[in-house]
């Protein structure tokens, strides 16, 4: 083989080795990305998840206070019309006693 083939070889085998880097350059870029917009794509499954059970918590609590809330006022409200019935009957009573 003569010094021009050989150099000719080198040369050919030199832009192969540095297309072969080339790509396996590419390669790993694609597979980086790859994995970036894997990780992205679970982040936002994730914030969406936390965000929907925020926003559960959040009306389980509203519903607790306003629950309690009414038992509350009924029982205000029962207490409230307790004392007025005692009032009304104590009101009776006196009105029976003068009458006699």
């Amino acid at each position: 083989m003569s010094n021009q083939n050989r150099n000719n070889n080198n040369q050919q085998n030199q832009q192969n080795q540095q297309n072969q880097q080339q790509q396996n350059q590419r390669n790993q870029q694609n597979a980086t990305q790859t994995v970036a917009n894997t990780i992205n794509n679970g982040t936002d499954v994730v914030f969406d998840a936390v965000q929907n059970t925020l926003q559960a918590t959040e009306n389980i609590a509203t519903n607790a206070v306003n629950q309690t809330a009414q038992a509350i006022s009924k029982t205000t409200n029962s207490i409230g019309n307790g004392g007025s019935q005692k009032q009304n009957n104590q009101q009776q009573n006196n009105q029976q006693n003068n009458d006699q």
